[in-house]
């Protein structure tokens, strides 16, 4: 029991938690949670982030081959209107557009979800002029082990990721879930590149069905939208920890991510989606977990990573920042409070702490 309150405390100190600390609250809320009726799944953030560049081919094959049920492609679109695989559709950051000069005049500010950004985007690229550039490391200070493979991999198109995962499908002998997230999707309906359209297409052209694909979205507008699709696909609404969706927040709606986390907001959730996605801090010493399973809803955590940095004081090993941590201990405490899913950039551990 000691080590049982030590880890659930430590967590609770994790990320941007939304509530104090207190041990027994937190081990309320873990009493109070159903365990789920199966093993949790094991979500690749963007494949494999931990350990190759995200979202690239590499990335997602060594998060299958390690034992993730699903894999996430975050979904931006190019000029021509093809959904491809990006964190964001600012792309300085995930690939060598700033090296190749024919490009140089194409880097601009633009206004995304109300702040400014600058760089390049995809939007003002063709998917060929695109499939010119080259994959980088996202994070290159905290992972500089994976620059290695900078330049390895090309920006993969919706479609690419759909066959990748049905050939690791047929390699494994287990179905894999293609896990998309429309990204920024009030920003590209603004600009005439609506994002639900197209992913329904793909879903509907593939017959993509409720074991093969799951829709994710920070934005209920959009859930709305591909629900009234009619695709047959679960829908997850991801929440963040503050503020609140920029669909919302656009339209003059004053709710927060915290008032879609109340028993009334989840009731409002349960009516258009499956799943709900938050923070794992948003999880320890409240009773979202419980109020979310008793409003229908599954649960899955993000995102779980191995560097000291991402984990509470209680799980840090080390002095730096980015050496690893006790990760499989803060899986221990999640598994034990009846999460059904963790989003992870290190899948291969999430499933070696699922095993015991």
């Amino acid at each position: 029991m000691r080590r049982r309150s030590l880890l659930l405390a430590a967590a609770a100190t994790a990320g941007t938690a939304t509530t104090a600390t207190p041990t027994r609250a937190a081990e309320q809320s873990a009493s109070q949670a159903s365990p789920p009726d199966r093993p949790p799944l094991v979500i690749g953030h963007r494949g494999a982030a931990g350990w190759r560049p995200e979202h690239t081919a590499a990335s997602y094959t060594y998060a299958v081959r390690t034992g993730a049920d699903w894999i996430e492609p975050d979904l931006v679109p190019t000029k021509d209107h093809v959904l491809v695989v990006r964190h964001e559709n600012e792309i300085s950051q995930t690939t060598d557009v700033a090296a190749h000069p024919e490009f140089a005049g194409r880097r601009t500010t633009k206004t995304v979800d109300g702040r400014p950004v600058t760089g390049w985007f995809t939007e003002d690229f063709t998917l060929a002029e695109l499939k010119t550039l080259r994959a980088v490391e996202r994070l290159p200070s905290v992972r500089n082990r994976n620059t290695v493979f900078d330049g390895r991999g090309e920006v993969l198109t919706f479609q690419e990721v759909v066959d990748l995962a049905r050939g690791l499908s047929r390699a494994h002998g287990r179905t894999i879930a293609v896990f998309p997230e429309t990204k920024h999707p009030t920003y590209f309906r603004s600009i005439g590149l609506p994002l639900e359209p197209e992913l329904a297409h793909a879903i509907r052209r593939n017959r993509l069905g409720r074991r093969e694909c799951v829709v994710q979205s920070f934005e209920p507008t959009s859930l709305r939208r591909v629900a009234a699709e009619r695709l047959g696909v679960p829908l997850w609404q991801a929440l963040g920890t503050t503020g609140g969706p920029y669909d919302l927040v656009s339209a003059g709606d004053p709710t927060t991510y915290r008032d879609m986390m109340t028993p009334a907001g989840l009731a409002r959730i349960a009516a258009y989606a499956d799943w709900i996605g938050p923070d794992k801090s948003s999880l320890v010493g409240t009773p979202v977990l419980a109020d979310a399973h008793a409003a229908g809803l599954r649960v899955g955590a993000y995102t779980f990573r191995a560097e000291n940095q991402f984990l509470a004081a209680e799980f840090r090993r080390g002095s730096g920042a980015n050496d690893f941590g006790d990760a499989f201990a803060e899986y221990a405490l999640y598994y034990g409070m009846g999460v059904d899913a963790v989003v992870s950039d290190f899948p291969d551990l999430a499933v070696m702490a699922r095993k015991g």
